[in-house]
C-alpha cells in the first residue's frame, strides 16, 4: 500500500471549509515536517501523549520544545496543544513479557497502538473529523504497522484515520532541515528505557 499516496487522495476530496485533525505527535523534530505538509488542509490540534519515554524530564523537555517550535511556526496561534497524561506505568504494563524484545519489533507494535488508542479515543470524543500521528515520519518506525493500527481503531471508533507515510517526499529529510532552522532539541531515541538501552 502507498499511504502517502492515499493521504493525498483524501486530502484532493476535501472542500471547503478545513476538517479538524486530532494529531498525535512524538516530537518537534516529526511535527515539524508533517505540520508544515498538513497544515493548509486542516485544522489541527496536536495530541503529545507518549507514555513509552521512561524519564519525566525527558517527556518534559520534548513537550516544551514542541510548544517552542509552535510558537514560531504557527504565527496565527491556530494549533492547540493537549498534552496528555504522562503515565509510564502504562506502557510498562503493556510492555509486560517483552522486556528483551528487539526494536522495532512486538512491543513496539504495542506501543503504537496504545498511542494511536488514546488519539482515536479522544478524537472522537472531542468531535474531530480525522486523527493521524507522526510516528510514520520516522524511518525507524513501521508505517505499515501504524496504518494498519490506524485503520482498525478508525473502525473501532467510527472516525477517519489519516492515512500516511510521512517520510516519503524526503519528509524526513525534512524534519532534518526545519530541526536546524528552528534549532531543535532531537533525541537519538524514541524515548523507553529498551530504545535508550539498545
Amino acid at each position: 500500500m502507498n499511504y502517502d499516496i492515499m493521504m493525498e487522495k483524501e486530502i484532493e476530496k476535501l472542500k471547503g471549509e478545513k476538517p479538524r485533525l486530532l494529531l498525535h505527535a512524538c516530537c518537534a523534530p516529526c511535527s515539524s515536517a508533517v505540520l508544515e505538509r498538513i497544515s493548509d488542509s486542516f485544522k489541527i490540534s496536536i495530541l503529545y501523549y507518549n507514555p513509552n519515554i521512561t524519564e519525566e524530564r525527558e517527556y518534559q523537555k520534548r513537550l516544551e520544545e514542541l510548544k517552542r517550535f509552535l510558537l514560531s511556526f504557527d504565527k496565527k496561534k491556530e494549533i492547540k496543544v493537549i498534552d496528555g497524561r504522562y503515565q509510564p506505568e502504562e506502557f510498562f504494563e503493556m510492555s509486560k513479557g517483552l522486556e528483551q524484545e528487539k526494536e522495532r519489533g512486538k512491543r513496539c507494535y504495542l506501543c503504537y497502538q496504545m498511542r494511536l488508542k488514546e488519539a482515536a479515543k479522544l478524537a472522537k470524543e472531542l468531535g474531530f473529523d480525522y486523527f493521524t500521528t507522526t510516528l510514520s515520519l520516522s524511518p525507524h518506525k513501521n508505517s505499515n504497522w501504524i496504518n494498519e493500527i490506524g485503520e482498525t481503531l478508525a473502525k473501532d471508533y467510527q472516525i477517519s484515520f489519516l492515512y500516511s507515510d510521512f517520510k516519503k517526499k524526503n519528509g524526513y529529510k525534512r524534519s532534518l532541515e526545519l530541526s536546524e532552522k528552528y534549532q531543535l532539541y532531537r533525541q537519538n531515541y524514541c524515548g523507553c528505557i529498551y530504545s535508550k538501552r539498545s
